[in-house]
């Protein structure tokens, strides 16, 4: 098999179809180096910075490839992109995309020349302080927006400024000041708190890259019965991403539950037996287990049943018949509570305050909390307690010791003054 090699320099690949990972953007043609797939049409899919993309027309016939840089027509001027696609797959992108039959579809200049490239850099290298000095200028003029990215065109006529609000800005007087300040062309485009995370990325509570900086391009609303669905537990700060809203994740396996729990018997049936009546405490869908407690407001002898039983419990509690256990053979199951699995896995489990262990406390013989009570009253009143010294004690001790250094120093005195006097003795003076 050829060898093929990306504009890129990123090495050998088996497939011209296979670029480089590029988040959102990503696309595989699957059709590439199959005969006669890229002579179906001329169109040209082109992205562009951040979520961009375009669908430009090859007039020219310029035998274009996945990952070559061209420069293609703008309005105004031009722009720099990257062809991500090529051939048949081109216009089931198109139909994808619910482009209209009468929108303009523009034009491929040529591939990306290198004075083309150093003008897109230098514009590009404008993007950051830009950014800075347009949200300066937003606070300055009350605006309650954010400005969350700034994308310059490729020969640096035009920049897009996205921004974040909560409801509709009147920004007219603010593309005027950012015209006469960055003197381009100015193009406003409000985008949601997911887009944002998105553009600027992270790792999700799983480990792994953001969702929506990697695949996902359109956003769905994530509503909170998607939680109650799945048994999770009604905490924001377990159930919201970096985006502060709801986790897109929660939809990946909402239907799988809903049609579950479609088998389930009702909450709110309470089941009878001989001995006790049993109110639903909860329920594990994908282990298809329900767990049943006496009381209604805590777990109070809990019995964990199948929820086939649980059906055929409340088909004879309709006939009138009560059995005499919630079990088949007459033994109840798991009459244990189980523990929380979301309690566990918590980000809170660290928070937890453990007790601390008193191992210097004092003990007596009887060792209990009387005893102890005792040692303290005999301590504030000089007394030690058994086998101990008492402070009073201790210090007549300390000045009987000082007194007697104190004699012991007279005495070391005398003995010098003699060994002093024996010495001049014995060597006697000239005179």
């Amino acid at each position: 098999m050829k060898d093929y090699i990306l504009n890129t320099g990123s090495g050998g690949i088996s497939c011209k179809g296979c670029s480089r990972h590029v988040g959102q953007l990503n696309s595989y043609n699957y059709l590439e180096g199959v005969p006669g797939s890229g002579d179906d049409t001329d169109y040209v899919e082109v992205q562009f910075k951040n979520t961009r993309k375009g669908f430009f027309l090859n007039s020219n016939k310029l035998p274009l490839e996945k990952g070559d840089v061209v420069a293609v027509e703008a309005n105004p001027g031009h722009d720099i992109g990257t062809v991500s696609m090529t051939g048949r797959l081109v216009l089931l992108q198109m139909k994808k995309a619910r482009l209209k039959p009468d929108v303009e579809i523009k034009r491929i200049y040529r591939k990306a020349r290198q004075v083309d490239l150093e003008k897109y850099e230098e514009a590009k290298s404008r993007e950051h302080d830009t950014m800075i000095r347009s949200r300066q200028i937003a606070k300055n003029l009350g605006l309650e927006m954010k400005i969350g990215d700034v994308e310059y065109q490729g020969d640096g006529g035009k920049a897009i400024f996205y921004y974040i609000a909560d409801g509709r800005v009147d920004f007219r007087q603010l593309i005027k000041v950012l015209a006469e300040a960055f003197r381009v062309r100015i193009e406003m485009k409000q985008i949601g708190a997911r887009q944002e995370a998105g553009r600027i990325g992270g790792i999700g509570p799983c480990g792994r890259e953001l969702c929506c900086a990697t695949w996902m391009t359109s956003f769905i609303s994530v509503s909170t019965g998607a939680a109650r669905f799945q048994d999770l537990s009604m905490n924001p700060q377990k159930l919201a991403g970096q985006c502060a809203k709801l986790k897109c994740c929660l939809n990946y396996e909402v239907d799988a539950y809903v049609e579950v729990q479609k088998h389930f018997p009702s909450r709110d049936i309470d089941l009878e037996t001989q001995d006790n009546t049993y109110h639903f405490f909860k329920a594990d869908i994908l282990a298809r287990q329900i767990s049943y407690s006496t009381d209604k407001v805590f777990a109070a002898n809990l019995v964990t049943i199948p929820a086939d039983r649980a059906m055929e419990v409340i088909s004879l509690n309709k006939k009138g018949i009560k059995p005499r256990s919630l079990s088949e053979d007459g033994a109840e199951l798991d009459t244990f509570p189980k523990a929380d699995i979301l309690d566990e896995e918590g980000l809170t489990r660290f928070d937890r305050k453990k007790k601390k262990k008193h191992r210097n406390r004092p003990r007596s013989e009887s060792g209990g909390p009387l005893a102890v009570d005792a040692q303290k009253n005999k301590k504030k009143e000089g007394k030690a307690p058994e086998g101990r010294t008492s402070i009073t004690e201790e210090r007549q001790r300390n000045s009987n010791y000082r007194g007697n250094s104190n004699n012991h120093s007279d005495v070391n005195e005398k003995v010098k003054k003699e060994d002093a006097g024996d010495r001049v003795s014995e060597y006697p003076s000239k005179n």
